[in-house]
């Protein structure tokens, strides 16, 4: 049987990406002659139309680490299969760390209920009715690395028909 390859990253080029800040950590190292500061700083990118990727950037200065950020997460693009009414699916959950995020499935006129670094992971990859749950950790680095998970380990109905070797309506049914 011949294997199906999943989903590859996306190529950055002409995809009118917009970029947004989810979250900027300083941080310290004490040496010798006191405090050193550092920042890194989580970015998501996306084009609102099913492409998403998230970075993180470490530097010196806070503008400086916001663009490896985005540089990073141009580099992690996926497309998420969505609905024509802007939801998935079907119910995932995402997991890194400490941290699970739950991703449901919502009617249109819903919205996005989410919180905080979800909902900015959400809103760039363009989805617009589906209802999430944060489940354990709620740090800014684990809640987007686990959405990002759920996100990637969707599955399109037409993906799921061909790897089966049935009809989509087959899919739909059980």
């Amino acid at each position: 049987m011949p294997k199906i390859r999943r989903r590859h990253n996306v190529a950055p080029k002409n995809l009118n990406l917009e970029e947004k800040l989810v979250h900027i950590n300083r941080v310290s190292k004490v040496v010798k002659g006191g405090r050193r500061f550092s920042f890194n700083a989580i970015v998501v990118v996306g084009n609102k139309d099913g492409v998403v990727g998230h970075g993180l950037g470490k530097a010196n200065e806070v503008s400086d680490a916001i663009q490896k950020g985005f540089d990073n997460a141009k580099k992690n693009l996926i497309r998420v299969p969505m609905t024509k009414t802007g939801s998935i699916y079907h119910t995932i959950t995402g997991k890194e760390g400490a941290g699970k995020v739950l991703l449901r499935p919502a009617s249109e006129g819903t919205g996005v209920i989410a919180g905080g670094p979800v909902k900015a992971l959400l809103d760039i990859a363009g989805l617009q009715n589906i209802l999430t749950k944060s489940v354990g950790s709620s740090n800014p680095h684990n809640m987007v690395k686990a959405t990002y998970n759920g996100l990637k380990n969707l599955t399109d109905p037409v993906e799921v028909a061909q790897r089966r070797g049935v009809s989509l309506n087959k899919v739909f049914e059980g």
